[in-house]
């Protein structure tokens, strides 16, 4: 896919001017939305590998800045404020009028989470979903991924330290380890797995699971 094929839109929300990068597949036949943690941005290796890959099989990547990234803050607010801003986003998702997954990574996938089931996604991608801060696996969020109410996939580092993949409970969701990944699924140099590899689990277990969605 070239660069021509990029599109940027902003959208008004009750939060402030979110912003879309749309990767649109030639044939859609479904929207991957997936936003961003709460300390980085829409330029993650596994959401840049996504809009490159996706596209190919059918599925339209949307990139979705939430608003206070667009508006240059470097801490995310309140968790009840990012579901705002992704209710007030998802009529642009909806539009092309293909049924959307929801999606993210960090924050982002507990927003997935939490509104897939009101704002009626057909599937939630949860990447490095954060089960509980670091070093305090007491506070579980795992209701949150438990209680998502569609298919989902969680893509998680096997060096995690929001939760690896041995401590998630067993539930309705499906669990794909990259081997060695830390939670942005940075792998160590001595790892016997390269970056690349590591990248290319993360694309390769989610085309297969879109597609297992029919």
């Amino acid at each position: 896919m070239s660069p021509s094929d990029t599109r940027t839109e902003t959208v008004e929300t009750d939060a402030g001017t979110a912003r879309i990068t749309w990767r649109p597949a030639a044939k859609a036949r479904l929207v991957l939305a997936v936003s961003h943690g709460a300390g980085g941005g829409v330029e993650a290796r596994d959401l840049q590998a996504l809009a490159g890959e996706l596209p190919a099989h059918g599925v339209t990547v949307a990139l979705v800045e939430q608003p206070w990234r667009v508006a240059g803050k470097k801490v995310a607010p309140a968790p009840k404020t990012l579901d705002v801003g992704w209710r007030g986003i998802w009529p642009a998702l909806a539009k092309p009028g293909l049924p959307v997954i929801a999606g993210g990574r960090s924050a982002g996938a507990r927003v997935a989470c939490r509104t897939a089931g009101e704002l009626g996604a057909v599937a939630v991608l949860a990447l490095s979903f954060p089960l509980h801060p670091p070093g305090s696996p007491e506070k579980s969020r795992a209701g949150e991924l438990l209680g998502a109410g569609v298919p989902t996939l969680v893509v998680q580092g096997g060096n995690d330290p929001f939760g690896k993949p041995a401590e998630f409970p067993t539930g309705e969701y499906e669990l794909a380890e990259v081997p060695y990944g830390d939670h942005g699924f940075a792998v160590p140099k001595r790892a016997p797995m390269g970056q690349e590899e590591a990248v290319a689990v993360i694309t390769g277990r989610v085309v297969e699971w879109i597609a297992s969605l029919g």
